[in-house]
């Protein structure tokens, strides 16, 4: 088939869904069980789904913020007895500025260091009478620094300097980031097959219900793919409006959740940023794309065993 003729076909299929046809409506119930259990299930699915996208999205945002920014800092870390400890700080510093492939490194101060340290041991932490390891802040340039060349520099230079790059503990942050974007992408297949499980069984529910009205039908020469295509516009409708409520929804209670923090925290950036909020309009789509696939094949096989 032609790339034109399958359009037209689709430009068919489309039309015939928008229009119907209200004499083959009438072989479908307008409203009961079925009909609720569509929507409700196509809004609930639709809801969840949109919380997937942005668990995913929020994931991928993280990811590529720790990949980026970490990346380029190092922090030297200056363990020695505190007569040394002074001494060593600034050879060390002398040894990082003079680097190639280092931007800028800067001693934390005590008061910096009692930020970083406050969260475990609280806010009045005597950092100046404890023996804490003074620490530096390396940031290398896009060329970047030879790490084993910087150690055996520091090493010869000052003997209590460790170059921690970060590496250790960045990369299972972000491998385990990436693997949480792509379990909400997992979530959402999971909660599509799962929107088709539950809509063939309503499908397959109203067909047995209105066996003897699909019987009747064909005496008078209607067939079966006239009368499945009642069912799967009339399901697929259900869907997309059910679908359309759960995605609005969504929207609405990811607006409500609490803005990004300057600091980063994941769980005050779980949203849409952007043109991101544009994801869950295809929600909807989606929904009435697999409603209409799982009706369709529903209709067909039950009207089959039907006699």
């Amino acid at each position: 088939m032609s790339v034109a003729a399958r359009a037209k076909a689709f430009a068919a299929v489309a039309a015939d869904l928008l229009t119907g046809d209200k004499q083959a409506d009438r072989v479908v119930p307008p409203s009961g069980y079925t009909a609720n259990l569509t929507i409700f299930t196509a809004a609930a699915m639709a809801f969840l789904a949109v919380f997937a996208m942005a668990l995913s999205l929020a994931t991928d945002r993280l990811a590529d913020r720790w990949a980026s920014e970490l990346a380029r800092t190092s922090t030297v870390r200056i363990s020695a007895p505190a007569e040394e400890i002074e001494a060593q700080t600034l050879a060390a510093q002398d040894v990082l500025r003079t680097t190639p492939g280092i931007a800028t490194s800067r001693i934390l101060g005590d008061e910096e260091q009692r930020l970083l340290l406050e969260p475990w041991f609280g806010p009045d932490l005597p950092v100046e009478s404890l023996p804490i390891p003074r620490l530096i802040e390396v940031v290398e340039d896009e060329a970047g620094y030879d790490t084993e060349g910087l150690r055996l520099r520091l090493s010869a230079e000052a003997p209590g300097a460790i170059l921690d790059d970060h590496t250790r503990w960045r990369r299972p942050l972000v491998t385990a980031a990436k693997r949480l974007r792509l379990l909400g992408w997992v979530a959402i297949g999971v909660i599509a097959l799962s929107t088709a499980a539950m809509i063939t069984l309503a499908a397959r529910a109203a067909l047995s219900a209105n066996a003897q009205v699909i019987r009747v039908t064909r005496l008078v020469g209607a067939k079966d793919t006239y009368i499945a295509r009642a069912f799967v516009r009339r399901f697929t409708l259900r869907a997309l409006s059910g679908a359309a409520i759960g995605a609005v929804l969504g929207m609405v209670a990811i607006a409500l959740l609490p803005a990004p923090a300057e600091d980063g925290a994941f769980l005050t950036g779980l949203g849409f940023q952007g043109w991101h909020w544009l994801w869950p309009l295809i929600v909807p789509p989606l929904a009435a794309v697999v409603a209409f696939l799982a009706t369709r094949s529903a209709a067909l096989k039950t009207l089959n065993e039907v006699t």
